[in-house]
């Protein structure tokens, strides 16, 4: 959908003739009171659910939706009942309009020119995605991680046009950890001799390298202790024949199986994403914070919220522990707002929410039957 209008953001800059692109799953009924809007994180895109075919009908392999075992027909999002959206935010590298589009005052591609987003940026802009589809109204708001935080935005931007916020793995804001993470990711592009002040594709060059080491950072934290040393431990990716331990005491060679396998994600990632819109992104994370204008103080800060909401955290997640999530139910609590609260003991890690465990999917199932029902 193409926007002719300026779009004000927070930090002052604006931009005008935007496009956002969206998928759209399920029936939206007569009284538009069935939609559900799904908010992405870092790396996704609006493509939720379901899969793409080719010209002869065929599966187009690997195209299934990021969170297809979550939205669909029969499934806990179930689009039987429910119009589900799904967008792609401003800024990214999947459709909608970002860093690797022209500029339509110059003509040049935007790459480092394009303005900084944040949150709430983006759920002003879904807002207006929403009102030209005529839907004035949630069913619910969902997101897992950033795409949480989004929802969370959501309660707070624009409260009356929310019913439901389904938050899943997420925080009211970043740890110093989580922040100093994403710096390191970021240093690592930034200091790409292909990144060119952000301006590489006026070079015809991508900083591949500096993705790869931010996706392999990246890709760290998502896991749990226990998942990688049950999928990897310390198994070689191949011995080195002559030497009793089995390492070839090599400095650059791979030769852990977790190695290999970070190095194979680093490679994938740097291949179908921008490098400029992982800049953005994770600081779009750093910066929200929605205590920030309450002094630090959460339970003020969602005053505002009239949703009711679920929450979803998973005890393995170290990058959105849990007692993240305890303080936003805190805080909503401190505020008589409706709050059900789910910890999962998956091992996962914060990938879980990505994930088909029967528990956290009953869950949501649950929450959807029982409270997230039609007008």
């Amino acid at each position: 959908m193409h926007f002719a209008d300026v779009l004000p953001l927070q930090s002052g800059a604006s931009i005008r003739a935007y496009d956002l692109s969206y998928e759209t799953y399920g029936t939206l009924n007569a009284d538009r009171s069935n939609a559900v809007l799904i908010c992405h994180a870092l790396n996704a895109s609006h493509h939720v659910a379901g899969v793409y075919l080719d010209a002869q009908g065929g599966v187009v392999p690997k195209s299934e939706g990021w969170w297809d075992t979550m939205i669909g027909p029969g499934k806990p999002v179930d689009t039987n009942v429910f119009f589900v959206i799904g967008v792609n935010n401003l800024g990214s590298c999947f459709g909608s309009t970002g860093p690797m589009q022209r500029n339509p005052d110059s003509g040049e591609i935007y790459g480092a020119d394009f303005p900084v987003v944040t949150v709430q940026d983006w759920v002003q802009a879904q807002a207006r995605l929403l009102d030209a589809l005529g839907i004035t109204t949630l069913a619910a708001v969902m997101g897992g991680s950033l795409g949480g935080m989004q929802a969370l935005s959501w309660t707070l931007q624009y409260p009356e046009r929310v019913r439901h916020a389904v938050v899943v793995a997420s925080a009211p804001n970043l740890t110093a950890e989580n922040i100093a993470f994403n710096e390191v990711a970021r240093r690592a592009i930034v200091t790409d001799p292909d990144f060119h002040g952000g301006h590489y594709g006026r070079h015809g060059v991508l900083p591949q390298r500096g993705l790869r080491i931010a996706r392999m950072i990246g890709h760290i934290t998502y896991l749990s202790d226990d998942v990688m040393n049950e999928k990897f431990g310390r198994q070689l990716r191949e011995v080195a024949i002559g030497h009793a331990s089995g390492y070839k005491f090599s400095t650059q060679d791979v030769e852990f199986q977790i190695e290999s396998y970070l190095r194979y994600q680093g490679d994938k990632f740097s291949e179908y994403f921008d490098a400029n819109t992982y800049l953005l992104i994770t600081r779009a994370l750093d910066y929200f914070d929605p205590a920030a204008e309450h002094g630090g103080k959460l339970t003020p800060a969602l005053a505002r919220a009239r949703a009711k909401f679920l929450l979803v955290s998973f005890k393995t997640d170290w990058r959105f522990s849990p007692a993240r999530s305890r303080e936003i139910v805190k805080a909503l609590l401190d505020n008589q707002r409706d709050v059900s609260y789910a910890e999962i003991d998956a091992p996962h890690g914060h990938d879980a929410f990505l994930l088909d465990d029967p528990r956290y999917m009953g869950v949501v199932r649950s929450y959807f039957e029982s409270k997230v029902t039609p007008c």
